[in-house]
């Protein structure tokens, strides 16, 4: 009898995922099978939504979607919720996002691991996006304390007439996947330190994020004894949930992160009930590099913005304006940057790039390098769908550099893809004409050393994007500026000075202290 041990095979890096996944999920409290919705008590009876990762095109787990039953019940809840919940000063509620933060904090290596186990992305961005949230509560905490009015003069004497703001309502936040909890936050924090409940309607590609977060807000508020509801969810679908939410009239905002297509749906919907909406859309962004360009600095920069997040990202670069002088020694470095980067599985070492989301966002990349090529463009790097043991589940591709014109239609449109059209230009006015053709408006950034051409592309004659960077790439969401963009990408603000507004309402109040009843405009009346 052969008595020789057979040597054991190790367990393949895509079975180690879904190892990793399982730990994961336990630790932030979540099973096989759970629940997609929550009120202060967790509901989700509906159809069984399974969540897919990108990495290997395996499952992780299934969420139980919102039933119609269900969605009036949370937003009852939510509703009641925000009636005591405005009651509570503004300090004490800072407080509780203060908790929130921290909470974050002790979850960030493992809600940073499901993001990029959900989304795909490499576990830098995981990790960095839940920095974001931990970010924005900090900002909040502070923002508590600074949610005031002012005193207007007023025209008739003895009067004293301000300005004051109150909580809105609840409020709808809609996200999507590339950002899957990062968004929640940006709006949550503020919202919650204003008063608001929240309602969160996530991305059907991402749930299992949005309830890890769910839960770790949960464990704060009862630590608080504060009720859950004011952090209420519904995962299901557009039918479902979205739609329902959008033309709610409890609902007081609606804040939505998205395409453009959604978000125009979505702008219109609340418009017909005259409610308010937040909106931060497609981006389709551009970087301009001149021919003071330092290069060195404008491939890094490039690089990241157009193939971090597999070009998957609002602020992703898809426009590459340069000078003719520069063109071929920027491509050559470009090429050969692009050539370095290492793509499969995001959560091991070493690895730039991961999957898109999906086989569908595969396809249309592929489609549109066909309209590119059909218009007159050229690939002049990558592009191509990747195959093979170390690509599974059919959602990897190589980065994809084309060359391209202005008026291309297909450069006018944003394709959630990593392709970066590049275009040749002369001067620096028509550049920025070139630039600003396009219907989005987030980001933008030029390339220069040049004093002038930095403060032409700064003024109200450069760039017409909400995001405006010299000498850095198109990322732009930072705490405490404006973010959101302009045209089609829906010029909403979900940070910044006096983002808070949006998330209340103003109230003029005037006090009569005289005995007498002086009318405005000298109107005697009577």
């Amino acid at each position: 009898m052969n008595m020789r041990k057979r040597k054991l095979k190790p367990p393949s890096r895509w079975s180690a995922v879904q190892a990793v996944a399982a730990r994961t999920l336990a630790r932030l409290g979540l099973k096989p099978d759970n629940p997609g919705a929550f009120c202060g008590e967790w509901l989700g009876t509906g159809k069984a939504l399974p969540s897919i990762s990108p990495i290997d095109g395996r499952r992780l787990a299934v969420v139980r979607t919102t039933t119609p039953s269900e969605y009036e019940k949370v937003l009852d809840r939510a509703a009641r919720a925000f009636r005591a919940w405005r009651e509570v000063p503004a300090p004490r509620r800072g407080e509780v996002i203060r908790q929130l933060g921290n909470a974050l904090r002790e979850a960030k290596e493992d809600l940073g691991r499901l993001v990029s186990l959900e989304a795909g992305k490499i576990v830098a961005e995981g990790q960095g996006e839940v920095q974001e949230m931990i970010d924005i509560c900090d900002f909040a905490v502070g923002l508590s304390r600074q949610l005031y009015g002012l005193t207007i003069a007023s025209e008739r004497p003895r009067h004293r007439m301000m300005e004051q703001w109150h909580p809105l309502g609840v409020v709808g936040v809609i996200t999507a996947f590339n950002f899957p909890v990062a968004v929640w936050a940006w709006n949550c924090a503020l919202a919650t330190v204003c008063g608001d409940a929240t309602v969160w309607k996530p991305s059907s590609q991402t749930p299992l994020t949005a309830l890890a977060t769910i839960r770790i807000a949960e464990r704060v508020c009862r630590r608080n004894q504060v009720d859950p509801a004011i952090f209420s969810l519904a995962i299901g679908d557009g039918t479902t949930v979205g739609e329902r939410l959008i033309n709610d009239h409890r609902v007081a905002l609606i804040s939505a992160t998205g395409s453009t297509r959604m978000g125009r749906h979505v702008s219109e919907a609340v418009a017909r009930r005259l409610g308010r909406s937040l909106l931060e859309l497609g981006g389709n962004n551009a970087v301009i590099v001149t021919p003071s360009a330092d290069l060195d600095l404008a491939v890094r920069a490039i690089l990241f913005g157009a193939v971090g997040t597999a070009g998957q990202r609002c602020t992703t670069t898809r426009r590459l304006l340069v000078h003719d002088q520069v063109r071929e020694e920027l491509l050559r470095r470009l090429i050969a940057a692009y050539q370095q980067v290492k793509i499969g599985n995001p959560l091991e070492p070493g690895v730039l790039m991961g999957p898109l989301i999906n086989r569908q966002a595969v396809g249309e990349m592929q489609a549109a390098l066909r309209a590119l090529r059909d218009q007159g463009g050229r690939v002049l790097y990558g592009g191509e769908p990747l195959r093979g043991p170390r690509f599974p589940g059919g959602r990897y591709v190589r980065p994809c550099i084309a060359a391209a014109r202005h008026d291309c239609k297909i450069v006018q449109e944003e394709t959630f893809a990593p392709i970066l059209y590049v275009i040749s230009y002369e001067t620096l006015d028509e550049a920025l004409a070139w630039h600003n053709e396009v219907p989005q408006g987030l980001s933008s950034a030029i390339f220069t050393n040049d004093l002038r051409e930095a403060e032409q592309f700064l003024s109200a004659c450069g760039s017409d994007c909400g995001i405006a960077n010299v000498n850095l790439g198109t990322s732009g969401a930072e705490i405490g500026g404006a973010f959101g963009g302009e045209k089609e990408t829906g010029g909403g603000r979900e940070s910044g000075s006096d983002a808070w507004k949006a998330y209340m309402r103003r109230q003029t109040v005037t006090v009569n202290y005289s005995r007498a009843l002086p009318l405005a405009q000298g109107i005697v009346f009577g």
